[in-house]
């Protein structure tokens, strides 16, 4: 299978081309170059079907011919816009969706956002999809707090969402007015309503907001999971720590094998997420922590702390990695294991080194496959 916009540069699948079982093999010899010389790795997992996986998609808008708003990725190693209608990695729901929202914005005359000249309104457009629930999020993210006639986009919108077959959940303004390649603000206005969706993922039931941390993989997402609660060997008698925590999705997945969980996150809002999942899901020995997880790891590992000691670390941080400093913590709390999951084999190399210098082994390495046809394994 392949995509027109492969021949116009576009940086989103580089894999695409070649084989599956060729690109995990690829991937996992990467990943034993990487770290085998810390432990055994065993044989990746990858998907049956690897098309159509991502719930999430951001589009950034542009000016097409004619004046008229289009929107798509960025090519690769560039700041050009190629306009997207479909694509084999997005759930195709989405793909409708994003028609939906250019459609709605052209006929309320909304103009792209120029970084250069810093003029226009509309930046990106962030699309999230529950899939087990079918619930859509559409976020807006805007140059300007003002966005000019946003009832009638709404309006607008819930009509061309619906001739495509789409029911929109939520719809929810982001504003980002700073000179920044990040795509999210901080300021928010809910459009329509709740202002986040629902999915239910391992059995558990999640509400999941605009700038939540939630995997883009939901099949690979069970496997991955699954494999870090097996790796933890919880017998229902130890006190569990989720560091960089997100919404609680691992947490709340080892919840029902474990006596305590120890979610730490510094998203507040990810937090906030994580304890009305806890609550919506019946689980009562969990809680969430709003801190940096190496501050409180820290301040747990100091004698007569009063804070729990884990017995079992999930360890689930963001491309960039852990730090020494988180790593130092967590060894001076001295659990029984540590569960990695790394998105990013490189940074988890680095960390093994300092883990291994300070006693600790891999007694098994898992590479999972969640994103098909690009470079990255976790």
């Amino acid at each position: 299978m392949d995509c027109k916009l492969r021949a116009k540069n576009c940086g989103g699948c580089p894999l695409l081309g070649l084989d599956y079982a060729e690109q995990l093999k690829q991937k996992e010899e990467k990943v034993r170059a990487l770290v085998g010389k810390y432990g055994p790795v065993h044989p990746i997992r990858g998907m049956e079907q690897p098309y159509h996986y991502r719930n999430k998609v951001i589009s950034t808008f542009a000016t097409g011919w004619g004046g008229k708003l289009t929107s798509g990725i960025y090519a690769a190693n560039s700041h050009k816009v190629l306009p997207v209608e479909s694509c084999l990695l997005q759930d195709e729901v989405l793909d409708k969706t994003m028609q939906a929202v250019r459609a709605a914005a052209n006929a309320c005359r909304y103009q792209s956002y120029d970084e250069d000249k810093g003029t226009g309104l509309l930046r990106h457009c962030l699309l999230r999809r529950g899939v087990a629930t079918g619930q859509v999020m559409v976020v807006l993210v805007t140059a300007q707090p003002v966005l000019p006639g946003a009832k009638n986009f709404v309006k607008a919108l819930l009509t061309e969402a619906a001739q495509r077959g789409v029911t929109v959940t939520t719809v929810v303004q982001n504003v980002n007015s700073r000179k920044t390649s990040v795509v999210l603000g901080e300021a928010e206005k809910v459009l329509y309503g709740k202002g986040f969706i629902l999915d239910t993922l391992c059995g558990k039931t999640y509400a999941i907001s605009p700038r939540s941390f939630y995997q883009v993989n939901p099949a690979q997402t069970v496997v991955l999971y699954g494999l870090a609660v097996e790796a933890a060997k919880l017998t229902g008698k130890e006190v569990v720590l989720d560091a960089y925590c997100g919404i609680g999705t691992i947490g709340l997945c080892a919840a029902g094998r474990a006596k305590q969980v120890i979610g730490v996150e510094r998203n507040p809002d990810a937090v906030r997420n994580a304890c009305a999942n806890a609550a919506a899901n019946k689980i009562n020995n969990a809680r969430f922590i709003c801190a940096d997880a190496t501050d409180w790891m820290r301040a747990a590992a100091q004698p007569n702390s009063g804070l729990p000691h884990p017995d079992v670390v999930f360890l689930d941080p963001p491309r960039e990695g852990s730090t020494p400093a988180c790593i130092d913590a967590v060894a001076a709390m001295k659990p029984k294991r540590v569960v990695y999951v790394s998105c990013n084999p490189e940074t988890l190399a680095r960390d093994l080194t300092h883990l291994t210098r300070r006693g600790w082994k891999a007694l098994k390495i898992q590479p999972v496959d969640m994103f098909p046809h690009t470079e990255h394994v976790e």
